[in-house]
């Protein structure tokens, strides 16, 4: 909750100053560029690892770290609807290939982790 009310206030403070040295021109159309740029970078990612993991299953493998990349897209391309750079820098270190890599190993030693403590269920209906 508290980063729901933090993240906007530093997100503006950047903005802010950012404009204060560049100008409020320059700062609005860096905002505007790298959505358009991450809306783009988004779409060509997300079907990307979609088309990797239907090779995966189509292959008969399951698709375990695709998901994961899978997720860490749509976390990326939401960050980058939301204004602010700081978000976008984030977003498009979730979206590019390179970067992900390392956030997709991070993501899997946290699950491993959370799984062998025992406190991951699996509830069946």
């Amino acid at each position: 909750m508290l980063a729901l009310i933090v993240m906007p206030l530093v997100e503006l403070a950047v903005l802010i100053k950012l404009g204060q040295h560049i100008g409020a021109g320059t700062t609005i159309l860096l905002v505007i560029l790298t959505g358009i740029a991450g809306a783009y970078l988004a779409k060509y990612q997300g079907l990307k690892v979609l088309w990797e993991m239907r090779d995966l299953v189509a292959r008969g493998i399951l698709p375990g770290l695709k998901i994961v990349e899978g997720v860490l897209v749509l976390i990326g391309a939401i960050l980058l609807l939301a204004p602010g750079l700081i978000t976008d820098v984030v977003g498009f270190l979730f979206l590019l290939p390179v970067t992900r890599q390392f956030f997709v190993q991070l993501a899997m030693k946290f699950l491993e982790g959370y799984i062998r403590s025992g406190r991951f269920r699996i509830y069946k209906f």
